[in-house]
Formats: C-alpha cells, structure tokens, sequence
C-alpha cells in the first residue's frame, strides 16, 4: 500500500504543474487520476523508427518507458543484453509482465497472437487460465483477475482489448463523432493508392475541421485526455499553430492518412479499425510477425518491469552502465526542475556513444534553455536522424522525434 501511494503521488508530480485552484490545475488533477488505470493498449509511438535511431546491439542496456509494452517487446527482437521497463501506470506494468509471460510460456505464435493480434477471441481466457496465471507474480494475476464491472479484466481479450483503455475509449467516441458527420472508414481502408487516401481526407475529414462543434472540443484540453494529452502538451500542441490547436490536428490526422500506405500502416488501422487489419493487412508491430516469435521467446528473460518513475530508478543503477534510453513524450509533462533531475540521471548511468530518444508534442526540442548547460553541453543532437526519423514515425501523433548521443 505504501508503494502504491508513492507511485500515485510520482504520478500526480509528474502531470501538474499549476496551482490546484486554477482551471488548468483541476484539469492536470483529472488527467492524474486518468492516467492511474489503463490509457494505452497499443502504445502510440513506432517502435521501428525508434530502432532505426538505437541501433540497439547485442552489448546495448535498454531502458525505457513501458506504456502498453509494445516498444519493449518489439526491442526484444534485436536481441539487446538487457531492457529495464518502468511505468508509473500499474496498468501498464500489468499489460507487459503479460505480454512477457506470454511470449515465454504460449506454445506457438499462433496462440500468442489469438491473445494479442486478434485480441478478441473467445478462447482467449481460457490460454491464460492454461498456460499463464500460474506463471505470473501475484500483483499482475490480481490485476488481471480483477471485475471492477463484475467481469476479470483478462476478459477484455474477448472483446477487442484495443477498445479499452482511455484511448482506447476516446477512439471509439471519435467513430461515434465520425458517424453523426456521415463520415464512414471503408472507403479510407480499402484504399489501394496514397492517392485514394488523400482523396478520402480531403473530401471526408479535412470538413470537419471547419465544423463549430469540432473546433469547439478539439479546443478544450479535457477533450483530449483521452489521446493522453496533459494540458501542458496541450499548450505545445497549440503553440505550433500559433495558439490555435485545430490546424495542428488537422495537420496530425493528414499525415497517418496520407503519409503511409494503408497496407504497413497498423496505427492507421488501430484508429480506423479500432484493431489490427484482418489477415495481416496493415502490418503488426515487430514483437507480432511470426519470423520474431523463437526470438521473442528466447529473450523474454531480459527484461525487468518495475512500477516506478524513471529518474527514481535510474537513481538506484550504477554509473556508465546504460546505452539506449527511450523517453516516449514524458519530458513535455516535466517542469524544469523534473527534466534537470531526469537528465542528471541518464548523464550519470550512460556509457559513451549512449544514445537517448523522445518525442514532442511540439515541433522544437525542449531541452535548450531548460536542461542546464554543463549536462546537456555532454550530449550531441543529431538532428539528421532525427528529422529521418520522424518522416518515418507512421503513428504521426506527434510534433517532434529526437535523438542524443553522449560525448562521454
């Protein structure tokens, strides 16, 4: 009990930073308490543009964010030394500690994707009442056993587990805003060409926008939780369209419909199909594809899950002892003082050449000005790279892909 209240306490550091009185503070109070049960089933960043940056090796000491776990499990299949996934969501420590026992513990991929590329069949409890409950520590089979609505949760893998979750929630909600526009996504995922799928944006999508109920919500921040939007990525959102937030979505929603083909896109389909393209259509994450599976399996023992905050663990790790880092979009939560300790942290652990990557709601990188002198004066920008492989991000949610490398 005394973990937890110190996790939920990180939590509500990391995501406020106004008074408690003021709107935006009872707005970040809210997103706190959101952001305490599942938010991402998928996670919402591109692992394979996160390991064009890494170069992850055999030698390479990963740590990152956790969130739904799919970055962890893709990373796996390059076969690193070690991964160290931490999450302040106990949630999301659940989904992970899942994926790994399933990876290690299902027979064959056929059975690990039923459970987690389908994510909707019937049979579904059953593989974990068979080969995974007994395998998993009591915290996470607790979690997945649970009925807060009278149901175990570990059930929701009958349903379509990509529909829940916060964004899970807040994708289905924007169907239901789609269908009172008249607006349908058949059309959109029968696409053959990129230009069958800018003509579906520009007659079907592109209108929206200029609708007053959807530039009414999309500018409110709490309309965008669901996203997992905290106001002050809010504000960096806003920012890049000199203070109104609707050209920047527009711009969001333009590229994942038009950047990417339909058919290697699988986050154009998490959002349009509210799950993964039947028959492999749309691609899958790398820890999916069949090929990866024997060396999913073999690696499974890699990596540690902990529920803690990240600056807190890299505390307790011994110095020039990491490679890669990935940060996901949490630096655009953290007020200066939170980025100085995280930085301090990921300088003292990194070993030369280590390379740390994150992502922006915004368009510039927030660390100049912010992070003090003589830590990030220890780090090089590659802003090639980095600007590659942001082009290459088909989630397309975000302003920013950004990668440091350490001068030693």
């Amino acid at each position: 009990m005394q973990h937890a209240q110190i996790v939920q306490d990180q939590l509500g550091e990391a995501v406020l930073q106004k008074g408690k009185l003021s709107l935006t503070g009872l707005q970040e109070r809210l997103f706190s308490r959101l952001f305490q049960n599942l938010v991402y089933a998928q996670i919402w960043e591109d692992p394979v543009a996160d390991m064009m940056a890494l170069e992850i090796g055999p030698e390479d000491h990963v740590v990152c964010i956790a969130s739904g776990g799919c970055n962890v499990m893709s990373y796996l299949t390059a076969s690193p030394a070690a991964i160290t996934a931490v999450d302040l969501s106990p949630a999301h420590v659940a989904l992970l500690k899942l994926k790994l026992a399933a990876a290690r513990h299902l027979p064959d991929h056929a059975r690990f994707y039923d459970l987690f590329g389908h994510a909707d069949q019937p049979t579904n409890p059953e593989l974990y009442d068979t080969y995974l409950k007994d395998k998993l520590d009591p915290v996470t089979r607790a979690y997945w056993e649970g009925r807060p609505y009278g149901r175990r949760r570990i059930r929701m893998f009958t349903q379509g587990f990509y529909r829940h979750g916060l964004l899970g929630r807040f994708i289905g909600s924007a169907h239901v805003a789609s269908r009172l526009g008249q607006v349908k996504y058949d059309a959109l995922l029968s696409a053959e060409t990129l230009e069958d799928q800018r003509r579906f944006f520009e007659e079907n999508m592109e209108p929206l926008f200029d609708k007053p109920l959807v530039k009414f919500l999309g500018r409110r921040p709490a309309a965008l939780f669901g996203l997992g939007i905290p106001p002050a990525q809010f504000d960096k959102l806003a920012a890049d369209g000199s203070g109104d937030v609707i050209p920047v979505l527009r711009e969001r929603l333009r590229k994942l419909m038009c950047d990417f083909p339909l058919n290697d896109n699988y986050f154009a389909w998490q959002a349009f199909n509210r799950g993964y393209g039947p028959e492999g259509r749309g691609g899958v994450p790398p820890y999916l594809a069949e090929e990866n599976f024997a060396t999913l399996k073999a690696n499974t023992d890699r990596v540690r899950v902990l529920n803690r905050s990240l600056t807190d663990m890299l505390a307790g790790e011994p110095a020039a002892s990491r490679n890669a880092y990935v940060l996901l979009d949490a630096q655009d939560w953290m007020n200066d003082g939170q980025l100085n300790d995280l930085w301090t942290q990921i300088t003292r652990t990194a070993v030369k050449g280590a390379r740390v990557v994150f992502r922006t709601g915004g368009t510039e990188d927030i660390l100049p000005g912010r992070v003090k002198e003589e830590i990030l004066s220890r780090w090089t920008y590659d802003a090639e790279m980095s600007r590659a492989c942001f082009e290459a991000d088909r989630s397309a949610i975000y302003g920013g892909f950004h990668l440091y490398r350490f001068n030693g």
